[in-house]
């Protein structure tokens, strides 16, 4: 995707081929700052503390984090302190354990001087393959919002499309193009007539400062709401699709994504707005059936909560409380919509029920 005419990737080498170099999210959409990782700790740190995030660039930025500590120690000690530190990182997106799952098995049986270099190499094709999935992903959901545009003239003659979404679900959230936000880039580039209505998506607003940002640096019309309003403009008529995407989705398409879903899920349905997830396959959790039950929840800190951020009248950034002094807040990150909220499942192989089996029908590599 493009910034001010260059095109960037959220995550990339430098020119030494080892160094680590991030776009910073937590300095958007008032500044657009770059971070070099140079360390396993870096690495841990951009994950953390969300300068990366979004699952799929999660799962990358492990990947990397794993040839950072390999670069300095090359032993399965090493490897194994990586594993771990990087995992507990942030504990609700599947695409972390799955790409160092990856890392291992390819470093497995590799020595030497080869190590980092196996290391890297693997690094880089989780990467590519996040990028060839996404871009996928846009071209199956374009597809669909093509159909859904075409339905809404014959029956309103009406144009635009307008389509709702949840926290940022774009390119920043992953490698390149997005989960989400993919479909949408490549609908606009073919030339139909969209619109976003942009979730703020508290606490952290990821949706006003993020999505809102890539949307404008693209070109893509689109409007900052409440998160509360969502449910008032389906009932009016102003949404014909809702689409977000997942940190983790279970077998059985239970989907966990940014805290507020859920409710959007509930409004759609209630006023027969079709609910789309976009996810490439990493971020599928084969092992896990029941959403509800099974996905560790992360509880974030109450700053996140109580603190905002945003620029001030002199045009610098800010940090202002907007709670009471003493007053406690509590902050859950996500939570689970169930399947049957869910009107389809957009991979890069397609458009799949929200089910066993219609997951299976995408990926029968694991039927059992």
């Amino acid at each position: 995707m493009n910034v001010d005419g260059k095109a960037y990737r959220t995550i990339w080498l430098r020119e030494d081929g080892r160094t680590v170099e991030i776009i910073d999210q937590t300095r958007l959409p008032h500044e657009f700052v770059t971070v070099v990782l140079r360390t396993l700790d870096d690495a841990v740190h951009a994950i953390r503390s969300m300068q990366v995030r979004g699952a799929p660039l999660i799962g990358v930025t492990a990947a990397y984090g794993v040839c950072l500590a390999l670069g300095v120690d090359e032993s399965d000690e090493s490897f194994n302190a990586a594993y771990d530190a990087l995992l507990a990182s942030r504990p609700t997106a599947i695409n972390l354990r799955w790409a160092l799952g990856t890392m291992r098995g390819a470093l497995s049986g590799a020595a030497g001087d080869d190590r980092v270099a196996v290391a890297y190499e693997t690094a880089a094709r989780i990467a590519d393959d996040d990028v060839a999935s996404c871009k996928a992903i846009g071209e199956h959901g374009a597809e669909l919002f093509a159909g859904l545009a075409r339905d809404k003239k014959e029956q309103k003659g009406a144009e635009p499309l307008n389509i709702l979404t949840h926290c940022n679900a774009g390119w920043l959230a992953t490698v390149d193009y997005g989960t989400a936000l993919a479909p949408v880039y490549t609908a606009f580039d073919a030339g139909l007539a969209l619109h976003v209505w942009v979730d703020e998506t508290r606490p952290r607003n990821q949706g006003a400062s993020l999505t809102a940002w890539e949307l404008g640096q693209h070109g893509v019309p689109h409007t900052v709401i409440a998160d509360n309003a969502g449910g008032h403009l389906m009932q009016h008529g102003r949404v014909d699709v809702c689409i977000t995407g997942s940190d983790r989705t279970t077998s059985a398409g239970d989907v966990c994504n940014k805290i507020g879903t859920y409710l959007k899920a509930l409004a759609a349905q209630d006023n027969g707005v079709p609910f789309y997830v976009a996810l490439p396959h990493s971020t599928i959790d084969w092992c896990l059936s029941d959403g509800i039950a099974d996905i560790p929840i992360e509880e974030r800190e109450a700053r996140e909560v109580t603190h905002i951020s945003g620029l001030g009248e002199d045009g610098s950034v800010i940090t202002v409380q907007v709670t009471p002094e003493g007053s406690p807040a509590a902050n859950v990150a996500f939570d689970v919509t169930p399947a049957r909220l869910v009107t389809g499942l957009i991979t890069e192989r397609g458009v799949a029920d929200a089910s066993a089996e219609g997951l299976v029908a995408l990926y029968p590599e694991r039927a059992e």
